[in-house]
């Protein structure tokens, strides 16, 4: 009889181990940008099971707000806690988060009008390159999305705007939209915006508002390229009134998009709470349907 317990609980104890397995979360890794001139950080969640599977996973870049940096997911959003509890309640599947860091030298997810901090170039050209070939990540566009808060989610309006072709999904919370017109950004205090022309601002501007490059989409847009939209924003948060423009500039070309306004404003406690909503959204995307 002893021997027979011993053989059950032998045969159990990988499965209770599995069971209570949660994801890692690394958070001072480097990757080295010549576009850049530096060594720029980023942090990682790796699901349940990363270490003892061969398999690849799906990839979600998670991009942060302003004034925080690539830990801001960890240290206020809970990610590593909302992702596993999400992958072990079926409603989210395992996949790898990467967060980067947009908050050091220069703030912003674009490249700037004199070209000497192109962020977004070493984003698509460096960053995604470097963790999709060390860690197993899938390469295609069908298992990759991304999704951010407030700056975050501007940059991930652009980003998927500027490049339908390798993601297929984004889910923007809070997003801000620069300013409001090309005549505030000119009065801006920023060193690179001086002596340049009207006409070089203003282009920098539509190539870096997601209103502007959403009016200037071809009224039908190519299906192998489009992206499953997720945009979410409090009904108390200053940026309403750009997320709502932006739901109603989609709607009237017609790009299928989810749009959420729920109660909350501009907060950690709002993103903490919207963050299992994006991870079952990209989830969707990435299974066969």
């Amino acid at each position: 009889m002893k021997k027979l317990v011993i053989i059950t609980l032998s045969f159990l104890s990988p499965f209770l181990l599995f069971g209570q397995e949660n994801g890692k979360v690394f958070d001072n890794l480097k990757v080295p940008s010549k576009l850049l001139k530096s060594d720029r950080n980023f942090s990682i969640y790796l699901p349940p099971g990363y270490d003892e599977s061969e398999r690849s996973y799906p990839v979600l870049y998670l991009l942060h707000g302003y004034s925080d940096n690539h830990t801001g997911w960890i240290q206020f959003g809970e990610v590593n806690y909302i992702a596993d509890k999400a992958i072990k309640e079926k409603k989210a599947t395992p996949m790898i988060i990467v967060m980067p860091d947009a908050d050091t030298d220069r703030i912003g997810y674009f490249n700037t009008i004199d070209g000497n901090w192109n962020y977004e170039d070493y984003f698509f050209n460096e960053l995604m390159p470097y963790v999709e070939n060390k860690y197993r990540i899938r390469k295609e566009k069908r298992y990759r999305a991304i999704a951010g808060l407030s700056m975050g989610g501007g940059g991930t309006f652009v980003y998927a705007l500027h490049h339908p072709e390798l993601f297929s999904s984004a889910c923007p919370l809070s997003a801000w939209f620069g300013e409001a017109n090309p005549e505030e950004r000119k009065g801006e205090v920023d060193e690179y915006y001086k002596g340049k022309s009207e006409n070089e601002i203003k282009e920098h501007y539509d190539k870096n508002n997601p209103l502007v490059l959403v009016d200037n989409l071809p009224d039908k847009i190519a299906s192998e390229n489009q992206v499953k939209w997720y945009i979410d924003c409090g009904d108390d948060d200053f940026l309403f009134e750009g997320n709502s423009m932006m739901h109603i500039k989609m709607r009237k070309k017609n790009i299928e998009h989810q749009y959420r306004v729920r109660d909350g404003g501009h907060s950690w406690s709002y993103w903490r709470s919207a963050l299992p909503n994006v991870l079952e959204f990209v989830t969707d995307t990435f299974h066969q349907k």
